[in-house]
Parts: C-alpha cells; sequence; structure tokens
C-alpha cells in the first residue's frame, strides 16, 4: 500500500506510518518535520514524474511508501496522480483538513456555498473570472497567481480579499485586503489559499447542493422578465442560438457589446460566466444593472460606446455578443474578433450590415457561419382561437476561432 498521509493543518492523522516507511515522498518542510526511519529513502518532491518512479519501484518490490501532503491531499492533491498511476486500491489517503475549511473557518464563514478554484501551475484567468462571477470564492494559488496578481486583475471589482498563509503553522496568518492593496504587496511563497468574497453577498441562502449554485432550469427567458425600452430587446429565440454558441461557462468572460437591456449578459452571468455590459446610453445602463439586479447576478457594466470603450475593458474575452447596427458594427466586430479567444456573435436587423460584419469576423481569422431567424409565436384571438404572430426576422453570425489558436489572443 502508498500511505498518503495530510499534515500541515488540524492534527494529521497516520504519521506512525511513516517508521515503518522503506520510502517517503513529500515536500522538503514535510519532510524535515516528521523522522524518517534510518534506512528508509527520501524524496523531496519537484517534478512529480520522477517521483512517481521510485514510487513504483517500491510498489512493485512490495515494499512500504509514504507520501507526505498539505491537509486533504484527495482535494486538488497528488492522490490524483497516484491513483492515475497506481490505481485506487493501492492507497490508504490519511485526509488532514483542507486549507480552504481552516481558511473560511478563520474568516468565520460557511463554505458550502464556496467555488474552489485552482491556479497553482494554471493560466490564473480562470480564477480571475470565477472571482468576477461569483460571491465566494477560495482560489488556491501558485507562482505567478497569487494575491498580488489576484488583486490586480480584479482592480475596481467590489470584492474583499482574504489572504491565507502559513495556515496551521507558528506564523500563520489571515489578512482582509482590497484586491488594489493585494496588487501593491510581496506576499512571498508561504500564502496557502485567498478567499475572495462580495461581503453583501457572503452568507448566500442555504444550499442543498455545495459550491456553485443551482443551474438555471432554463434560458432564453422571455422577454418579459427584463426592463426594456420599446421592445429593443433581444427577442428569445434570437437569444436561444446565441447562447448556444457562445457557450458560456464558469471561468469564461463574456461581453455582451451595444447591452440595450442587457439580457445576453445576464443570462451569460445565470450560467455561471464572468460578463461584461457595455452600453452607450445612459439610461440603458440602469437597465442592465436593474435587470442583473433583479435576476441575482453580478454583470459589470460599462458606459461607453464601442468600440473606443472596449480598449479600457482589460482581459480579453472568451466570448462576445455584438447587437445593435449602426455604422460603427464593422469595426465594433472586428474589435471584438481580435480579442475573442473563442468566439464572437453578431445579431443584425439590416441585410446591408451582413457582409460587412462577416468581412470583419474573416478578417480577424475567424471562421463564420450564421442563420436567418424568422419565428411566428401563438397570439390569442377574440372567440378563443389562436393566430401566427411574426417577429422581424434577425440574421445571426457567429465567427469561431480555430482551436489551434483558440488559446491565443490579440498580438
Amino acid at each position: 500500500m502508498i500511505t498518503v498521509v495530510g499534515t500541515g493543518t488540524g492534527a494529521p492523522a497516520g504519521l506512525q506510518e511513516v517508521g515503518k516507511a522503506a520510502l517517503v515522498v513529500g515536500g522538503r518542510r514535510h519532510l524535515d518535520a516528521v523522522d524518517v526511519p534510518e534506512g528508509a529513502e527520501r524524496v523531496v518532491l519537484g517534478p512529480l514524474a520522477p517521483a512517481l518512479d521510485t514510487v513504483a519501484t517500491y510498489v512493485a518490490q512490495e515494499r512500504p511508501v509514504v507520501v507526505l501532503a498539505s491537509g486533504d491531499p484527495g482535494f486538488f492533491g497528488i492522490v490524483r496522480a497516484l491513483a492515475e498511476r497506481f490505481g485506487p486500491q493501492r492507497l490508504d489517503v490519511r485526509p488532514g483538513v483542507s486549507s480552504v475549511a481552516v481558511a473560511f473557518a478563520r474568516a468565520g464563514l460557511p463554505w458550502d456555498d464556496a467555488v474552489v478554484v485552482s491556479a497553482h501551475g494554471r493560466d490564473p484567468r480562470t480564477a480571475v473570472n470565477v472571482c468576477r462571477a461569483h460571491p465566494k470564492v477560495a482560489v488556491l494559488t501558485g507562482p505567478g497567481a497569487g494575491p498580488a496578481e489576484l488583486g490586480a486583475a480584479l482592480r475596481g471589482e467590489r470584492r474583499v480579499l482574504v489572504v491565507a498563509s502559513e495556515l496551521g503553522a507558528a506564523g500563520e496568518s489571515v489578512e482582509r485586503v482590497t484586491p488594489e492593496e493585494a496588487a501593491g504587496r510581496d506576499w512571498g511563497s508561504t500564502v496557502s489559499v485567498v478567499l475572495c468574497l462580495d461581503e453583501e453577498r457572503a452568507l448566500g441562502p442555504v444550499r442543498t447542493v455545495a459550491g456553485l449554485g443551482a443551474r438555471p432550469a432554463g434560458w432564453a427567458l422571455p422577454e418579459a422578465e427584463f426592463a426594456h425600452r420599446d421592445s429593443m430587446i433581444t427577442k428569445f429565440e434570437v437569444r436561444a442560438l446565441a447562447l448556444a454558441r457562445l457557450g458560456p461557462r464558469p471561468g469564461d468572460l463574456v461581453w455582451d457589446v451595444g447591452a440595450g437591456s442587457g439580457s445576453v449578459a445576464v443570462e451569460c452571468a445565470r450560467l455561471g460566466a464572468a460578463a461584461v455590459a457595455v452600453e452607450r446610453d445612459a439610461d440603458g445602463v440602469e437597465r442592465v444593472r436593474a435587470n442583473a439586479a433583479a435576476h441575482g447576478v453580478g454583470v459589470r457594466v460599462v458606459h461607453g460606446r464601442a468600440p473606443g470603450a472596449l480598449d479600457g475593458l482589460g482581459d480579453d474575452p472568451d466570448a462576445v455578443f455584438v447587437g445593435g447596427g449602426g455604422r460603427e458594427l464593422p469595426a465594433v466586430v472586428g474589435a471584438c474578433a481580435r480579442r475573442a479567444r473563442r468566439t464572437v456573435v453578431v445579431a443584425m436587423a439590416a441585410l446591408d450590415r451582413v457582409p460587412a460584419a462577416r468581412t470583419a469576423l474573416t478578417d480577424a481569422g475567424l471562421t463564420c457561419d450564421g442563420v436567418l431567424l424568422q419565428s411566428s409565436r401563438l397570439a390569442p384571438l377574440p372567440g378563443d382561437v389562436t393566430r401566427l404572430a411574426a417577429t422581424n426576422p434577425v440574421f445571426l453570425l457567429w465567427g469561431v476561432r480555430p482551436p489551434a489558436h483558440s488559446e491565443g489572443v490579440s498580438e
């Protein structure tokens, strides 16, 4: 058996197994904290593959192995790699208390409704977008993705960062800072976890399912679910296909450009994405904010005219929805297409706008497709009968970045 012992926070279970081990594997601080038996081999974890190869040698010889890890090694930890290599049946896991559980305990908050995301050894943009979209997030940090980087990316967001360092050790520290304060400090290498909180929503409703909130039972909501002006709103039939092509999901950043009522941004946020709505009219800005509040989601609203307003949006989006029209449409579509990591969806009522919008998508390296959407809705007539009421036809184009370039963004 391979005994995997979680240490570092709380009282570790299973340290007596170290005394029987022929091989002890772990981080340097973990190895220094235990008495490795004389004659046993010590392997300091660095690159994982060589350590696993050494473990394989001892397993083949049926000699006992102990792996030391932080907290709960089954939670974003080494148990996954060991189970994939040697099979779950060979593992005897003795979990400690996870750093996430300890951090929320220090903050005095329940965490059954928290979203946990790892930025350790990963692109931090997913963690940043989850922090933008959700009110209670725990981020497992790593080099290049610590409190300073999170703070810099979250400048201007209504968030508090709880930075927990050396949890369970003598030098334990738990600090509450703004994103701006976090960005301006050198936090060293001892940070265990960062909590990102929207304090007004940190105590959410009681949950029966942990983690992400319940996904919407449906989408493409009726227009009546949104405040809008003179029916200036993306109709639900169009919105249904637009959402299917945008593919919003947790960890994504989606722009809704020419947002109007913000119906697309709100629906993307309901599906777990971080959403930014760009709207030129002041009354439209307030409508977007009101619609987001009514549906219980966070949408960042930018008051400005595209394409100029896009320059200040910071991170490149995964997907963009462009609504409306006007002479600026090709320039707006081109600006969005150059920055979109995955896809751009454009809705237009005017046939004359289609060729220029399509060219703007293809010139930016996206493959383009589209449809003309025409629908007729059931409508009552006197005498308890029903007719079909046609809605205005809408052209929907979508441009998709080829897979080989989906991770690259603008030059």
